[in-house]
């Protein structure tokens, strides 16, 4: 295979900015699109709270617009990734290896679904568990009333870091490929392991049993997938580095 011709730093920065262009315009095609369809979106992001019996309120016409926007862009933003992540890929590819591409390639699709795995996974079972603990402590007490910001705000920051949570078992098979950690060491660190999950878990969701275990067990599976993966990757990478292959 013919080796392709070295980029000087002046066009590394062409070829970024470039692609960078290349995803804004992505970008800003998907958020017009999504902003024609903004209503059914939020109808959808809302349906949680309306089966509570709870309705968004507004404290000034402006925030209308300031949610419809939000909304639209963070939609946008999710549909823009896999074309940003192939953009990046294309980037970084004519420093890598034949094989370091053609593996990084396949990690790509994967990634994107784990990502969106984890948004599912907070979305359908974390987040409504949690919306109905809460609502339902604060009508003892309170007159509920939900500011449209504060609602999307806080159902991004309830589903958005689990996205990345899901990405655990893509990064240790990835550490593993290039020799940072293997299977043992998350044996032998699994205790710690199981201690940092049961404690995160307890603080992010209600204190409530079956709340605490919704969280914790896939949290500790997705560890245990990880170990298991990072096995595999480990013995791939010992017989690519072996005389015979």
């Amino acid at each position: 295979m013919k080796p392709e011709p070295q980029m000087t730093f002046t066009e590394h920065l062409e070829d970024l900015r470039r692609r960078i262009l290349y995803t804004l315009a992505v970008f800003v095609v998907l958020f017009g699109v999504c902003l024609g369809f903004v209503s059914r979106i939020y109808g959808y992001l809302v349906a949680p709270l309306a089966r509570e019996g709870y309705h968004l309120m507004v404290v000034s016409p402006g925030e209308v617009i300031t949610v419809y926007l939000s909304i639209a862009g963070i939609a946008a933003i999710g549909l823009t990734l896999p074309f940003a992540l192939y953009q990046i890929w294309r980037f970084v590819a004519p420093g890598l290896t034949p094989v370091e591409r053609r593996y990084t390639l396949r990690l790509l699709p994967v990634t994107l679904v784990m990502f969106v795995l984890g948004i599912l996974f907070a979305w359908f079972v974390l987040f409504p568990t949690i919306l109905h603990f809460l609502l339902r402590i604060a009508a003892e007490h309170f007159s509920v009333m939900l500011r449209a910001g504060s609602y999307f705000g806080f159902l991004t920051n309830i589903c958005l870091p689990f996205g990345f949570i899901f990405e655990l078992p893509i990064v240790v098979v990835f550490l593993t490929r290039i020799g940072v950690i293997g299977p043992r060491l998350l044996r032998r660190i699994r205790r710690y392991a199981y201690l940092v999950i049961v404690v995160l878990g307890v603080m992010i969701s209600p204190p409530e049993l079956i709340s605490h275990l919704s969280v914790v067990v896939p949290m500790i599976l997705l560890y245990e997938v990880s170990i298991a993966l990072s096995a595999i990757a480990e013995r791939r990478r010992a017989k690519a580095a072996s005389p015979a292959a």
